[in-house]
C-alpha cells in the first residue's frame, strides 16, 4: 500500500511522496488529496483503503466524513442566500426567524452568528445526550427558544450548535432543509456530486467505512476543563460545546448513526475534489470552472477577518471570517487564505490572493493531535503552498493581489 492513483504537475512531486506515506498500510486507512490554482487542477490523488474490512481501495469519487469541515459547506449556503438578498448579514436573526427572539436575542444578528459570537455554544442545553443529537429539528427549536449561555459579541467557538444555527435560519427564509440545501444552492451550482449532509441517499458504497474510534475527551477532562497545553486542549468552554454523554456511540459501526441525522456542524460526508472546487470559486471571485457560486462583491465582503483575539472556546486566535477561520499552514502566512478544518484530519481552503484551493478527506479516525486535527493537511499544504510559490517565480511577488489593509489593520502586509 505504498502507491497512489492520479495524478501531480510537474514541480507538485514532493506533495505526492509525503501523500504516500500517510497510507504505508492498511490500518492507515485513506484518503483524497487535491489542489487547484487558477482554476486548474494541478494535484488530484487518492490511495490507501476505503474498508479495511474488505479490502476495497480508495477511489478518486470516494466520500469520507468530514466532521468541522462541514460548517464552512454549511455557511456558504447562507452567502448564496445573502447573495440572493433573501437576507443580510447586519439584520437580527429573528427578522427571518421570528422564534430566534425568545430568550432576548433579538438583537443577535446573522454576522455574529457566522463568527461564533451567539453566546449559543454550549451542547448539553440544546442535546443533553447522544440520542438528542440526532434530533436536529428538535435542537433547532430548542436554539430558538433558549437564552444565550454567555453574553454575546465575543467569539467563542460553536463546535456542535453551530450548524442548527444555520440551518435553522436559512429553513426559515426557505423552507428547506440544510441536506437539500446544500445539494442545491452548492453542489448543483458546481456541478459537483460530493458534498452531502449525513447519508448520501445515492452512492452510500461510496462512504469510505471510519478506522480507528472516535474518542470524545473525558468526562473528567470536561468537568475539570484542564487545558494545559493552548491548542491542544481546549478550555473547559470548549468542552462544553463538544461533549455531552453517549455522543461515540453514534460514530461506531456499523450503523454509524451519526449518517442519519443533519448535523450541519460535524456531519458532513465529502469528496477532496469537491470541496476543493468549492473553495476554488470562493478563492477566485465566486467562480470555478466557469460556473459563478457567488458574487464576486458577496465573495470580497465574507472575506473580512472579524476576530484577532483567542477564541474563548478553543484558546486561540481563529482569525473568523463569517463562517470560515484563518487557513493555517506551518511555516507560512497566508492572509486570505480562509477554510475550515475538521477533527480527525479533513478540510479545505482557498487564498484570493493566489487563487489556489486544497482540499484532504480521509477515514482515519485517530485521536486528535492538536484541537485543529491531524496534521497531515497542514504539512500537505506547506508542500502544496512551496509548489506553487516555486511555478510562479519571481512573478509571484508581482502578481498576487496585496490584501487590502482595512481587513489586516494590525498587520503589516508587505511582505505577503
Amino acid at each position: 500500500m505504498t502507491d497512489y492513483q492520479g495524478f501531480v504537475e510537474p514541480g507538485y512531486e514532493p506533495v505526492a511522496r509525503l501523500f504516500t506515506r500517510l497510507f504505508r498500510s492498511p490500518r492507515r486507512g485513506g484518503g483524497s488529496f487535491v489542489v487547484r490554482y487558477r482554476d486548474r487542477t494541478v494535484v488530484d490523488i487518492w490511495g490507501g483503503v476505503a474498508d479495511p474490512r474488505t479490502g476495497q481501495r480508495w477511489q478518486r469519487d470516494s466520500l469520507a466524513l468530514s466532521f468541522s469541515t462541514t460548517k464552512g459547506v454549511a455557511a456558504t449556503v447562507i452567502h448564496r442566500l445573502a447573495d440572493r438578498g433573501l437576507l443580510g448579514y447586519d439584520e437580527p436573526v429573528a427578522a427571518f426567524w421570528p422564534e430566534f427572539a425568545a430568550g432576548g436575542k433579538g438583537r443577535i444578528t446573522v454576522r455574529q452568528l457566522l463568527t461564533h459570537q451567539a453566546g449559543l455554544d454550549k451542547l448539553a442545553p440544546i442535546a443533553p445526550n447522544g440520542e438528542a443529537l440526532l434530533d436536529h429539528l428538535g435542537a433547532e427549536r430548542r436554539l430558538a427558544a433558549h437564552a444565550p449561555d454567555h453574553r454575546p459579541g465575543n467569539s467563542a467557538y460553536h463546535a456542535i450548535t453551530f450548524g442548527w444555527l444555520v440551518a435553522g435560519l436559512a429553513r426559515a427564509v426557505t423552507g428547506k432543509g440544510m441536506a437539500e440545501l446544500v445539494r442545491t444552492e452548492v453542489a448543483e451550482p458546481l456541478g459537483t456530486d460530493g458534498l452531502h449532509i449525513g447519508r448520501p441517499h445515492t452512492g452510500q458504497d461510496r462512504v469510505a467505512a471510519p478506522v480507528g474510534t472516535f474518542r470524545p475527551l473525558s468526562p473528567l477532562i470536561a468537568r475539570l476543563g484542564l487545558a494545559p497545553f493552548p491548542g491542544v486542549l481546549p478550555p473547559r468552554r470548549g468542552l462544553e460545546s463538544l461533549f455531552v454523554p453517549g455522543v461515540h456511540e453514534l460514530f461506531q459501526p456499523p450503523d454509524f448513526r451519526v449518517l442519519d441525522t443533519e448535523m450541519p456542524a460535524a456531519n458532513g460526508v465529502f469528496s477532496a475534489e469537491s470541496l476543493a472546487v468549492l473553495y476554488g470559486a470562493l478563492a477566485n471571485d465566486g467562480v470555478a470552472d466557469g460556473r459563478r457560486l457567488l458574487s464576486g462583491t458577496t465573495v470580497r465582503a465574507f472575506n473580512r477577518v472579524h476576530s484577532r483575539t483567542p477564541d474563548r472556546s478553543l484558546g486561540i486566535p481563529m482569525f473568523w471570517r463569517l463562517g470560515y477561520h484563518q487557513a493555517f499552514v506551518p511555516g507560512v502566512w497566508l492572509p486570505r487564505a480562509f477554510g475550515h478544518f475538521g477533527y480527525a484530519g479533513s478540510g479545505a481552503w482557498g487564498d484570493p490572493a493566489s487563487g489556489m484551493s486544497v482540499a484532504f478527506v480521509s477515514n482515519r479516525i485517530y485521536p486528535v493531535t492538536t484541537a485543529m486535527g491531524d496534521l497531515a493537511l497542514t504539512r500537505l499544504s506547506r508542500l502544496a503552498v512551496a509548489a506553487v510559490r516555486r511555478a510562479e517565480g519571481p512573478r509571484a511577488a508581482r502578481d498576487l493581489p496585496t490584501p487590502r489593509s482595512d481587513e489586516y489593520p494590525d498587520r503589516d502586509l508587505s511582505a505577503g
